[in-house]
């Protein structure tokens, strides 16, 4: 049986109870899991944690260990000698002040401490077991006998007439204590894959946990750098605007003094072609045939030709130009200069998904961040 000492070294100084799932701190103190969660979320914001056995201080949250070798000594002493106290047997002749019970009688149906065990008849009638206060349960309903035997067919504890009148009778039995080690060792099994298993789950969770305080930490971190990110690509684009507005500006200055140059030439040419004209109707209206045919320049007056050439060529010249800068062009090649700074002030990023920018005049930007 552990000794007293023993039992209290195996038991958290927060709760007072047994260990679960023990964890210990840098400091070196054992706590349970949940216990030391609790009392370090209730320090938090207080401006720094503390051990609550040892009181060393830590400016971080203690990072916690799991004790795996203190949970398997807690849960040996536990399955080897249960809490008597706990269990709340006491001895059935100490009368006058309650005496935890170390033993029971199954055939005389009490419970004896220490003193009053050795005092006890052995004789093999008288069954001793751990300390229980359900003696009954261990007796035959029927036939009011010790229950000494398993039925595996039927999954049930029998007596003696049970299995060799009862309707147990020709059932394969087995003594209890072999039925019940074959039943402790497959619970020994499960157990041993449920603490696999949770294991396993308390990995998962440490990770989660860790990668959750890292996507954390990041995302702090990109949410101050991506206002920055936007606000240059905002100035970016309005110089971009000023710049083709001005272009633009410019190039209607350049048009308009153009035309208005070609203008002033065709208003000459037109005050020239009205005074051929002129002339023409003149001639046209002398009667006298002699003076019609010695006009001598009379050739000159529709000898145009080249000129409309070249004037057509040139009007058509500044309708063209005259219709407006290429703003799609000018806004590609700014725009993509932009891009290619964005995609790299994008490789700062860590990988958190993927934005979708959509630029004007169909041209797409998937910034992948």
């Amino acid at each position: 049986m552990a000794s007293a000492n023993l039992r209290a070294e195996l038991k958290c100084s927060v709760c007072l109870n047994f260990y679960t799932d023990p964890v210990n701190l840098k400091c070196g103190h054992n706590f349970c899991r949940v216990c030391i969660d609790c009392v370090l979320d209730t320090q938090e914001g207080s401006g720094g944690y503390s051990c609550p056995e040892c009181r060393e201080k830590f400016p971080d949250r203690p990072a916690q260990h799991r004790n795996i070798t203190l949970r398997n000594i807690v849960e040996n002493v536990l399955s080897a000698q249960p809490d008597q106290e706990e269990s709340g047997v006491f001895c059935t002749h100490c009368v006058d002040s309650p005496v935890p019970a170390v033993r029971s009688c199954l055939h005389c149906e009490v419970s004896l401490c220490d003193k009053h065990l050795s005092v006890h008849k052995m004789s093999p009638e008288h069954i001793l077991t751990d300390p229980t206060s359900s003696m009954g349960r261990r007796k035959c309903p029927v036939h009011k006998k010790f229950l000494e035997y398993y039925c595996t067919e039927d999954d049930a504890c029998v007596c003696v007439s049970c299995s060799l009148a009862g309707e147990h009778r020709g059932h394969q039995v087995e003594m209890l204590d072999e039925a019940s080690e074959k039943k402790k060792e497959k619970l020994r099994n499960i157990l041993q894959k449920l603490l696999t298993k949770r294991e396993k789950t308390e990995e998962r969770v440490q990770v989660l946990q860790e990668h959750r305080r890292k996507v954390g930490e990041k995302a702090a971190g990109d949410i101050e750098r991506v206002p920055v990110l936007f606000r240059d690509l905002r100035r970016r684009l309005e110089d971009l605007e000023r710049r083709v507005l001005r272009d633009i500006s410019e190039k209607a200055v350049r048009v308009s003094i153009s035309m208005l140059d070609f203008i002033r030439d065709l208003e000459i040419k037109k005050d020239e072609l009205h005074s051929k004209m002129r002339h023409i109707e003149e001639l046209c209206n002398v009667t006298d045939p002699l003076t019609v045919l010695q006009e001598s320049d009379t050739g000159d007056l529709c000898d145009t030709e080249d000129g409309d050439n070249e004037d057509r060529e040139r009007h058509e010249k500044l309708l063209h130009d005259g219709g407006g800068l290429d703003v799609a062009g000018v806004l590609h090649t700014g725009l993509s200069d932009i891009i290619t700074e964005v995609e790299c002030l994008a490789k700062v990023f860590t990988p958190l998904g993927n934005f979708h920018v959509l630029l004007p005049h169909n041209l797409e930007l998937t910034w992948i961040v």
